[in-house]
């Protein structure tokens, strides 16, 4: 090859080195650009100023880099948001997911005041029982420079897409919090509109704690709101809230199912309610209809909710909700 095609060649290699080069270079632009709009976006929604479920008034300056959350609810609300990397401190009940459990500890109903100080989190999300009790200390966190935000007790998934919203707001996550709204919402539509092929509706009994005391729920919970979503009776309609009945009560009810919730501290719940003595001619009894949930997606005010009314469906009208 003589001198002018040598030249040739190398032009053409430090032309494709260029365009690489370029092409590389335009990449790395774009996916900053994308970060700093996606930043942008974020710091566009703070100031933020939500009313929490206390009344009161919470304005959040900037983007909260640290969470610390006292209620196993909250901490799956923040973590289905995304959030989990910046929850920084849990309540002493938090088992799911499974990574809440390996964050740092800060209490339940009484907290642990110092722990939550030197986390120094940009937000405290508390319950309205900490705001009636401990209103000194969540006087200290504010005083530090915490942002309070009390997450009141709920009893129907109206209250829980609230919660979602309201903490989704304050964090920044309005866009996921909605995704995760409307995700609840189009699910239990579809079981609603299975349900309606129900004709004879099934009697449930719920138990939420084991003999002798034996507790069930009444109206008001989330239980009988999902009860009647899948067009169920409540055995315990009459009631009002979480109410202890006794056996011979019990019994007279008739339920063609009964739903126990308890099975993650008693073993083998289903083969202990079929064994009492005096319920042989209870339907659910004779019939073996006697099943276990998972109570945490039946009781528990965050998005794993719509996993229980699911369940539910098909444990009791298997005929219907497993085609």
């Amino acid at each position: 090859m003589n001198k002018w095609g040598l030249l040739s060649v190398v032009l053409l290699l430090s032309m494709f080195m260029i365009v690489g080069c370029g092409s590389q270079e335009d990449q790395l632009q774009s996916e900053e650009t994308t970060q700093e709009e996606s930043n942008t976006e974020n710091s566009k929604s703070f100031p933020v100023t939500i009313t929490d479920d206390a009344g009161q008034e919470v304005t959040i300056e900037s983007e909260p880099e640290s969470i610390v959350s006292i209620q196993a609810s909250n901490t799956e609300i923040a973590f289905a948001l995304g959030l989990g990397d910046k929850v920084k401190g849990v309540s002493d009940y938090d088992n799911y997911p499974p990574e809440a459990l390996e964050i740092e500890k800060v209490g339940g109903q009484d907290i642990k005041v110092e722990k939550v100080l030197s986390l120094q989190p940009d937000i405290a999300l508390v319950t309205d029982y900490h705001y009636e009790t401990h209103p000194d200390i969540l006087k200290q966190f504010e005083q530090a420079g915490t942002k309070v935000i009390v997450v009141g007790e709920t009893s129907s998934f109206e209250e829980v897409y609230k919660n979602i919203e309201m903490i989704g707001q304050a964090t920044g996550t309005e866009e996921k919090a909605n995704e995760i709204v409307t995700d609840m919402k189009n699910r239990l539509a579809v079981i609603k509109e299975k349900a309606a092929e129900i004709k004879e509706k099934k009697k449930v009994w719920v138990e939420v704690s084991p003999s002798p005391d034996i507790f069930t729920t009444g109206k008001n919970t989330f239980m009988h709101e999902m009860l009647e979503s899948i067009q169920a009776v409540n055995a315990a309609e009459d009631q009002e809230g979480w109410v202890k009945l006794t056996e011979e009560e019990i019994v007279t009810l008739n339920p063609d199912v009964i739903i126990t919730t308890y099975g993650y501290y008693v073993d083998n719940p289903s083969e202990q309610v079929l064994a009492r003595k005096g319920w042989a001619d209870v339907p659910a009894i004779k019939n073996k209809q006697v099943f276990d949930v998972d109570n945490d997606t039946v009781t528990r005010p965050g998005p794993r909710l719509i996993e229980g009314v699911e369940t539910l469906a098909k444990l009791i009208y298997p005929e219907v909700f497993e085609k």
